[in-house]
């Protein structure tokens, strides 16, 4: 599985240390890196298909302090998808209303036909921006349907939707930033994690630093605005467990790779 590293606060917040522990994490998961900041309705994204501990850019970039109000950070173990830039988090659109969107995955979708058609307009081979893309389609319907952008209850409410849908049968964790809501989920066990801090709370894979760490809400999306929860949906219960089957499907498309 890949890793997953959040950050929303009501203030900026010094995560190098954070970041640097983050990263030394990319022994065991070598396929890319990416950090995404938020600035209001916008993205700024880097990322490199290369492990983030050979990095000298990242190794450069962290030299420096860095503080932020608002992030998500990814470390790539391929399942779906080759080592390019194109296949590595996080991935970035607009909707029609131009609201950015910014999303990093950490698992697999085993069964989401869904999602398939997208595989023929996306940059890179992950079914990851595939999840992004039909999200972004089916919510431009929506707001075309509504006649307007849609609220912020309302996008979560969609995307509370949205998530029950894809998730039977699949691994789903992530974090969505729209620009004003951190998206949170996850419904593989023991896989995401939350801590609190003044003002503030943090999201990841595994704890980091000397926080205290609780797993995060399962089976159940939540919104944060400004490091306090702002939305909490329904407990589907579709909680994903591995399996003989989908374990022989990944072992042939990391073989591939």
């Amino acid at each position: 599985m890949c890793e997953l590293f959040g950050v929303s606060a009501a203030v900026p917040i010094p995560v190098n240390g954070l970041l640097k522990e983050f990263f030394s994490h990319s022994t065991e998961h070598p396929h890319g890196w990416g950090i995404a900041t938020f600035h209001g309705n916008s993205a700024s994204v880097e990322k490199e298909p290369v492990p983030a501990f050979r990095s000298s850019y990242l190794k450069a970039r962290l030299s420096h302090p860095l503080e932020t109000d608002g992030m998500i950070a990814h470390i790539r173990l391929a399942t779906v998808g080759t080592m390019d830039y194109e296949n590595c988090h996080p991935f970035v659109q607009r909707d029609c209303f131009h609201r950015c969107w910014t999303l990093a995955h950490n698992g697999t979708m085993f069964h989401c036909p869904a999602i398939d058609p997208y595989q023929y307009v996306q940059e890179g081979r992950t079914d990851s921006e595939r999840i992004l893309c039909c999200l972004i389609d089916r919510l431009n319907r929506a707001a075309m349907t509504a006649g307007r952008e849609l609220t912020a209850e309302e996008r979560f409410r969609f995307l509370d939707g949205f998530v029950c849908e894809m998730t039977p049968g699949n691994k789903m964790n992530f974090l969505l930033y729209d620009g004003e809501l951190l998206y949170v989920h996850t419904n593989y066990a023991n896989s995401l994690y939350t801590a609190g801090l003044p003002g503030g709370t943090l999201f990841a894979t595994t704890p980091l630093g000397r926080y205290r760490w609780t797993p995060a809400p399962f089976t159940t999306l939540c919104a944060y605005r400004a490091g306090q929860l702002a939305y909490a949906g329904t407990n589907y219960g579709n909680e994903y467990i591995d399996n003989e089957a989908d374990t022989h499907f990944l072992f042939l498309d990391f073989a591939a790779l």
